[in-house]
């Protein structure tokens, strides 16, 4: 139905109930008015529960406007209702195959007949139903004031055809006229202002004076419930955690604040990073927000069939994906794949989507789906029966990107092997994750998780690699070919803080390879045995572990350091007793075939070669070689190990050069 109501500024215009402090919104509110001001079009949009209606409605009531007289109306369901003082009023007809009404709950509605909006104009401005022909541009031209006027359309989605028709025609006829729309999705008109609200934010003020705006309103909200509500330091720690699970949405904060008359905010915390759509509430006067699904779910009925599919599928993704993986994840039966990218970016424009990297740059674009989007779109994938097949396609298509990223590292192209594990991260792990719950996927998952060695290794991921190398390796026979290639990545991974225990698992791994005549997994064996020692001081048989581990490790090994990496770590363990050896060593690293592509020998390399300069007083030549390696190191991307130790080196050196100029 749609709700009317005419009048001053000062009449009730949102949904019914009184509009109390809009918290954490002072910078859209001004941003509003500005545009409000200025413009004679503009659309508040955002995602669903975002406050687009409530901002809007405390612009519009703002007595200092340049308007005196606010036509409000507003979509709350299937039957046109007056507002205040307009008469009674009955049923629309609505249309039955309008797009969204089938598979959708009833609590989410449909799209009104055709000249709904203009008849709900009409009403609002006259108090009675329009005869026909009442309700065209020219009679709502005459009725609405040529100047000083503001048209306030609210939650126009299931009408937005209608409503760019209808806006497009009453500024022409109406020069005079302000209109202001609320929509999930802009109109696209070429004279419209748009203003993009976004979540609350959930991080403190960098002053440390108060909360993050959508902690103040969970617990604005809380007290209200509960008198007195006092949730002390570990409660608040909690609520943070909540609004970050809510991502910052002040519809879902308020459902949720009002849970703590019935749990605590800890185990509520909890409950929310695992699912969210079960809030719900009595107190909203519109049905679709009296939970979060029906929230979510008004987007969902009012979106095409296909669209809905794409958003069940990609729903399954943990993190952020391109459009290629889309297309692998949600092709088929009535989607084409060639469909797949503008259905992206049609859940993109109502916000189910949001972008991670913009649509038209020179990379392909990203997107992330936003969590109670996730959420319902899990609801309705599992109600299909595609949960498990679309859980196994994400599970595949991981493994193709590992395997893209393993070939891309041993073929020299480091930089883009890390650059795609970065992007895919979230979802790689999450997938880990799921597969140390089933022993069925173990061992795939122990292959992927040491294909991916040079991310735990050398890009700062240790911990979270052995957590996985720790739970995995149990589940697998010890006899699979992934087995000893774990345990040697375990033994790396924990070599720093437990180098017994690395030994131990060294001492496991190397039977097997032995037996097999595995040359590379021995020579990767012998270059752990070589960092246990020289962690533990002992740079003599560090650098013969070295290069016994250069010496073993055949080109282009799959899995695990080349024998370049060996060889620029056993220059740095001979840098401490044997510099001549060590210029050699680094030398030969430098010089091997295929270097070009392997980053990390080099920066290795380059390093001790830049240490030995600094300390036979060769500044200036040192501190060069160590400027270029870290030239040399692709900003955008997690920092590799070395990169550290050449920074505080440079920084060394520029201390030692200002003594002596002194």
């Amino acid at each position: 139905m749609w709700k009317c109501v005419a009048g001053a500024p000062g009449a009730p215009v949102y949904g019914g109930e009184p509009v109390g402090g809009l918290v954490g919104r002072e910078t859209e509110s001004a941003a509003l008015w500005d545009l409000l001001a200025g413009h004679h079009l503009v659309t508040v949009t955002g995602r669903a529960g975002v406050g687009k209606s409530r901002l809007a409605a405390t612009a519009a009531r703002r007595a200092n406007g340049p308007w005196r007289r606010v036509v409000h109306v507003r979509w709350r369901g299937s039957e046109l209702v007056s507002g205040p003082g307009n008469g009674p009023a009955g049923p629309l007809p609505r249309p039955g195959n309008g797009p969204g009404a089938a598979g959708a709950s009833g609590a989410y509605g449909g799209p009104d007949a055709p000249g709904a909006l203009a008849a709900a104009v009409h009403r609002a401005l006259t108090g009675r139903r329009p005869r026909p022909g009442e309700a065209g541009t020219a009679g709502l031209a005459r009725l609405l004031p040529s100047v000083g006027g503001l048209l306030f359309l609210d939650d126009v989605d299931p009408v937005q055809h209608e409503c760019m028709g209808l806006v497009q025609r009453l500024l022409v006829a109406v020069p005079g006229l302000r209109v202001l729309v609320t929509s999930r999705r802009a109109l696209g008109l070429g004279e419209e202002q748009v203003l993009v609200v976004p979540p609350l934010t959930t991080s403190a003020p960098e002053d440390g004076n108060g909360h993050a705006a959508a902690v103040e309103l969970f617990l604005r909200r809380a007290r209200a419930v509960v008198e007195g509500f006092r949730p002390g330091a570990e409660g608040v720690r909690a609520v943070e955690a909540i609004c970050r699970s809510l991502e910052g949405v002040p519809h879902a904060i308020e459902l949720a604040a009002e849970q703590v008359a019935r749990q605590p905010v800890a185990e509520l915390a909890d409950v929310l990073e695992r699912h969210q759509c079960w809030l719900r509430s009595e107190r909203p006067l519109l049905r679709r927000h009296r939970s979060l699904r029906d929230t979510v779910g008004a987007s969902y009925a009012l979106s095409e069939r296909e669209a809905r599919i794409v958003w069940g599928r990609a729903s399954a993704l943990a993190g952020a994906f391109d459009e290629s993986t889309a297309v692998f994840l949600c092709a088929g039966g009535t989607v084409e794949p060639h469909a797949v990218p503008s259905l992206l970016a049609r859940l993109a424009a109502i916000h189910v989507l949001e972008p991670v990297r913009e649509p038209g740059g020179p990379r392909p674009p990203r997107y992330r789906m936003t969590r109670a989007a996730q959420d319902f779109g899990h609801e309705r994938l599992r109600e299909a029966g595609e949960l498990e097949a679309a859980l196994e396609r994400r599970a595949s298509r991981c493994r193709q990107l590992t395997a893209v990223a393993q070939h891309l590292w041993t073929s020299g192209c480091e930089s883009q092997a890390v650059r795609l594990v970065h992007e895919e991260q979230e979802e790689i792990t999450a997938l880990l994750r799921v597969a140390v719950h089933r022993a069925v996927h173990a061992e795939t998952a122990l292959e992927t998780v040491t294909g991916l060695w040079f991310w735990w290794v050398v890009h700062g991921h240790a911990r979270e690699g052995l957590d996985l190398l720790t739970r995995l390796l149990p589940l697998c026979p010890t006899d699979s070919a992934a087995t000893a290639p774990g345990r040697w990545l375990a033994a790396w991974l924990s070599a720093e803080r437990d180098p017994q225990a690395a030994r131990v698992l060294l001492g496991r791994a190397w039977p097997g390879a032995v037996l097999a005549g595995d040359d590379a997994t021995l020579g990767h064996i012998a270059h752990v045995h070589g960092v246990i020692a020289l962690r533990e001081g002992d740079a003599r048989t560090a650098a013969e572990q070295f290069a016994q581990a250069a010496a073993l490790i055949p080109p282009h090994t799959p899995n695990g350091p080349s024998a370049a990496v060996s060889l620029a770590a056993q220059a740095l363990a001979e840098a401490s007793f044997a510099p001549g050896a060590a210029r050699r060593s680094a030398h030969r690293a430098l010089a091997g075939p295929g270097l070009r592509g392997d980053a990390w020998a080099t920066l290795t390399a380059r390093y001790v070669q830049a240490l030995l300069d600094h300390r036979s007083g060769r500044g200036v030549r040192a501190r060069t070689r160590a400027l270029r390696a870290l030239g040399a190191v692709d900003r955008d991307l997690p920092a590799p190990h070395g990169h550290a130790a050449l920074r505080a080196l440079v920084a060394e050196i520029e201390v030692r050069s200002a003594e002596i100029g002194t």
